[in-house]
Parts: C-alpha cells; structure tokens; sequence
C-alpha cells in the first residue's frame, strides 16, 4: 500500500527532501532529454548537487562534500572536455539504424521489467544491527582510519588517476605536421 505523505503536518526536513528530490527527478530528466550537451551538463551539476543535499539531509556530510569535489568538480570536468574534445554540436550526424533503435528500445524494457520485479519482489531485512558505538560520519575518525589504515592504497589511487589525466592530455593533442 503507497503512503501518502501529509504535507499540512510536514516537518522542515521533509519539505527539505521533497523540494532536493524534485529538483533531482526534474533535472535528471533534463540531463537525458535536452538536445544540447552543454545543458545537459548543467543539469547533471545541479542534480548532483542536489543529491548532495540529500547526503547533509542524512547527516552524512562527509560523503556531500566528496560528492560535491569528485562527481560536480572532476567528473563534470572530464565530460565537459569529452564534449568539447567530440565536438558534439555538429548537425551532420549519421542516423541510426531501425535495428539498432529497436534493440536499444528492447534492452531497456527488459532492464525495466527485471528491475521493477527486483523491486516488487523485495523483502525489507529484519534483524538487529550491530553497532560498535565508534562514529564512522566524523570526518576526524574517517581521515584517521583513510590515511593510517589505507594510506597506500590512497595513494597508489591518486597515482592511478594523475597518469590517467596526463594520457588523457596526451591522447588529445593534435600532432603539428611538419611543412
């Protein structure tokens, strides 16, 4: 049976989450159905800072503030460069095949039956929950544990990810032609 929220006696939090999961739904639909891609990376930007207030909304403000650095600064950045670096403005585009548009079509009404199942067929899990009274949400105890505990593999992640911007750089450039 759905619930249907009572809006006369809503708390400030709940408006809160109504307004940010709005703004997520509507966004992510721009992201998807707006035709020039630099508008669709905008609305990418505010549906990722909108799910970021849904992290500070769970008290969870170290994960809002990494998404906010990670997803909103670098990733956007990097799909920014792809657009740019495709040139994806350009009308001459080469249309589909009805094949492919049907199979694509296909797909993803399978995925949609196989997840909405998944979902109608899903039990909540019921049980105790073990806690071991540390506060893991305290950026402190979290920079503790990341740079004591897992300090090699924060670095060889950041190795990881310098090199893949340096080829990135490199695989873009033009080679000059030499007269």
């Amino acid at each position: 049976m759905i619930h249907i929220p009572d809006f006369a006696h809503a708390t400030t939090v709940q408006v809160i989450f109504c307004f940010l999961a709005f703004i997520t739904v509507i966004t992510a639909f721009l992201t998807i159905f707006s035709r020039n891609p630099i508008h669709s990376a905008i609305y990418l930007v505010i549906c990722f800072f909108s799910i970021a207030g849904h992290y500070l909304l769970l008290n969870a403000q170290f994960l809002a503030i990494v998404h906010i650095i990670v997803y909103s600064g670098a990733i956007m950045i990097l799909f920014l460069f792809t657009i740019m670096l495709m040139n994806l403005n350009e009308r001459h585009q080469v249309h589909k095949p009805r094949i492919t548009r049907l199979g694509a079509i296909v797909s993803f009404c399978l995925i949609c039956i196989v997840l909405i199942t998944i979902f109608i067929n899903s039990k909540p899990i019921v049980g105790e929950y073990d806690s071991s009274g540390e506060d893991f949400q305290s950026i402190k105890v979290l920079g503790k544990i990341l740079l004591n505990e897992y300090m090699v593999p924060f670095e060889f992640a950041s190795i990881l990810l310098l090199v893949a911007m340096i080829g990135t750089v490199l695989l873009s450039k033009k080679e000059k032609l030499n007269k």
